[in-house]
Parts: C-alpha cells; structure tokens; sequence
C-alpha cells in the first residue's frame, strides 16, 4: 500500500482563490455603505445627544448653553460648517451667534469623523431656560463620498431635537458642496 499525499492540487487552491475574490468583489461595496452609514449614525446621535445635554443644561443651571461649530476643539468656527465637530458651553455673555469666551465653561466637546460633512442652517444653537425659546434649525448630517442618503437633525423652538430624512416640503435632504 501506497501512502497517500494529504492536501491540495493547484487546480483546488486555485478555484477556492476565485470564489473567495467573487464574494469579496460582491460583499465590498455594501460593507462601505454599512459602514458609511455607521458613521454619519455615530454624528447624528453625537448632535442629538449633545442638544439634549445643553437642554438639560439650560434647565438645571438656568443659564444660556448653546452649540457651536468647532475646527479645533477649542474654539467656535465662524462659519455654518460643523464637519469638524462641535462645542456645547454655558454661553455666560450670550453673544449671538455664540462664542467660547474666556471664563465660560465648557460643557462637551465633539471633534467629528473625516468621513462625514455636517451643515446647518446656522452658526450656532442657544437653549434657553423653560420660559424662552431655543434657537431652532437644521444641521444635515451626510457621507463624503455620497454612500447613504443625507440624514438631518431639526431642532425645534422648544429646544428639542429630531431626525429626520426628508424635509417638511418632502423632499430629501441635500448636501449642497
């Protein structure tokens, strides 16, 4: 009796190679979506949670908190671009459109995924106590590379946020370049 070789022909190997590069070929592009959508999810609940602490805050503290774009970190971006993150502060001076002053104290601080573009309809967000009106707006939350459909995050007078994928028009949200 002969012993017998245990193992694999090239023919073998060769054909497991293929079919594994078929099903990662097919499999890719949908793990990019999912993980696209991973994190533009990661934002909108970042923005979400972060609105409901300033109102939370406004409330306990009975002070004015209010959110703000942010490019470092440290302090508030000028503009209505919030894709490099965002402030929430107790906003002591309520200057409008709000500003990290020295002396104000930080609440939470959010530097945001590469991957995603945030915008908003404006420079900032105020809460206010229960007696005033929040600062209401938009701030549209969508991948770079255009993967997922823009999600947005509406804020409404009383402070209190929302998610939502079309506008009240009914139409989807944009991510304007």
């Amino acid at each position: 009796m002969f012993a017998r070789d245990h193992g694999y022909s090239l023919l073998e190997l060769l054909m497991t190679i293929a079919i594994a590069a078929m099903i990662l070929t097919l499999g890719l592009p949908s793990f990019s979506a999912l993980k696209a959508r991973n994190a533009q999810r990661v934002e909108v609940n970042a923005l979400f949670h972060a609105v409901h602490l300033a109102r939370k805050g406004s409330i306990m503290r009975k002070q004015v908190v209010s959110l703000c774009p942010t490019a470092d970190g440290d302090s508030c971006n000028p503009g209505r671009d919030w894709s490099g993150g965002f402030l929430v502060f107790e906003n002591s001076d309520r200057d409008e459109p709000p500003e990290l002053d020295d002396g104000e104290i930080l609440l939470y601080r959010h530097l945001a995924s590469p991957s995603v573009k945030i915008t908003a309809n404006r420079r900032g967000f105020t809460l206010r106590a229960t007696f005033l009106r929040a600062t209401n707006g938009t701030l549209v939350v969508c991948d770079r590379a255009g993967r997922v459909t823009p999600r947005a995050l509406v804020i409404s007078y009383t402070g209190r946020p929302r998610v939502a994928e079309r506008s009240p028009r009914g139409t989807p949200y944009s991510c304007a370049d």
